[in-house]
C-alpha cells in the first residue's frame, strides 16, 4: 500500500520524501525524494531527519515499542501528524464487526523491546501504546485487515488460488469464520485521505463487508473452474495463510462518519479473484 500512497501524494502535487534503506527498488508514477535510513537504527533515523521536517509522517514498517520509541524522538517536533500502520491483529476474533472501542491503547503497558521480543500483534499493540503516549505531535493508528493486490508480496490470495486450481487441499481451523480484506490501491488512497482528515486515535481501514472463508474459496473455485477441497487436519504443508480460528473483521464506521466512503468488498472481489485466476501460468 506504500506505493500507493506515494503515488496518490504525488499525483495531487505534494512534495512527498521517501525513507528506506534503498534496498529494494519501487517504481512509482513519479519520482519522489529519496531519504536513505535504518529504521531500526536510532543514529540512522535521527541523523537522517536532522533539520528537517513533514507535515505528515508515515510509518509503514514500525512493529515494536523500540520502533514506536524511536519515531516519538525522530518526529515530534517535526511533524504535525504522525500516521502509523498498526493493524486488526490488535483486536482478538470475535463474532462481530470490531470498532475501534473493542482495544484501546491508552495505558496499554509497552514491555516489549525490539521487534524479536514480541509477536506480531503483541508488537502492533505495544507500538500503539508507546504513540499514544507521545507530545509533539497528533498520532493516528490505522488498522486494516489482508491487504490485497496484484502487487501483493505475500501472494497470499495467490496461494489458494493455485492451491484450488491444482486439486489441493486447503487447511482451515474455522471455515466459517468471516474475514476482511482492502486493496492495497485502496489503502493507499485511504492513507492519503488521512493527512487531513478529522480524526485521531485508532481508525480501521477495511472495505465494507466480510466474507465466510469458506464463500471466499467458493469464489475461487468458480473461477478455476474447480471444487475447492477444504480439511480440518491442518498441517504445514496445507495450512492456509488465513487460517483464522475465529472471525475477524471491523467496523468502519469511524472512518465514514468523518466523510470518507469504503468500496463494497463484494462490488471488486469477484472479478479481482477472477483476474487472479485468469493471470495464473498455465503448465
Amino acid at each position: 500500500m506504500g506505493k500507493h500512497l506515494v503515488d496518490e501524494l504525488l499525483r495531487e502535487g505534494h512534495a512527498v520524501t521517501v525513507g528506506s534503506t534503498s534496498r529494494t527498488e519501487v517504481r512509482y508514477d513519479r519520482e519522489p525524494e529519496k531519504l536513505r535510513l535504518d529504521r531500526e537504527n536510532a543514529g540512522s533515523m535521527l541523523e537522517a531527519v536532522q533539520g528537517r521536517s513533514w507535515d505528515v509522517v508515515y510509518d509503514m514498517i514500525g512493529y515494536s515499542p523500540d520502533d514506536a520509541r524511536l519515531a516519538c524522538e525522530a518526529f515530534a517536533g517535526r511533524t504535525r501528524r504522525f500516521v502509523f500502520i498498526s493493524s486488526l491483529s490488535v483486536y482478538e476474533p470475535a463474532e462481530k464487526a470490531q470498532a475501534e472501542t473493542d482495544w484501546l491503547p491508552y495505558g496499554y503497558p509497552a514491555t516489549g523491546t525490539d521487534r524479536s521480543s514480541l509477536g506480531y500483534a503483541e508488537g502492533k499493540r505495544q507500538s500503539e501504546a508507546v504513540l499514544a503516549g507521545a507530545e509533539g505531535m497528533e498520532t493516528i493508528f490505522v488498522r486494516p485487515p489482508f491487504v490485497i493486490g496484484e502487487d501483493d508480496y505475500t501472494r497470499r490470495l495467490h496461494w489458494h488460488v493455485d492451491r484450488i486450481a491444482n486439486g489441493l487441499e486447503i487447511g482451515l481451523p474455522a471455515p466459517e469464520a468471516r474475514v476482511q480484506f482492502i486493496r492495497s490501491d485502496e489503502a493507499g488512497r485511504f492513507l492519503g485521505w488521512l493527512k487531513t482528515a478529522p480524526l485521531s486515535g485508532p481508525v480501521n481501514a477495511c472495505s465494507a463487508g466480510s466474507i465466510p472463508l469458506r464463500e471466499l474459496l467458493e469464489l475461487i473455485g468458480e473461477a478455476t473452474g474447480r471444487t475447492p477441497r477444504i480439511t480440518a487436519s491442518v498441517t504445514d504443508e496445507n495450512a492456509s495463510p488465513y487460517g483464522v480460528t475465529g472471525s475477524w473483521y471491523m467496523d468502519h464506521g469511524k472512518a465514514e462518519a468523518a466523510g470518507y466512503r469504503f468500496e463494497r468488498l463484494m462490488d471488486w472481489l469477484p472479478g479481482f479473484v477472477g483476474r487472479l485466476a485468469a493471470s495464473r501460468p498455465r503448465d
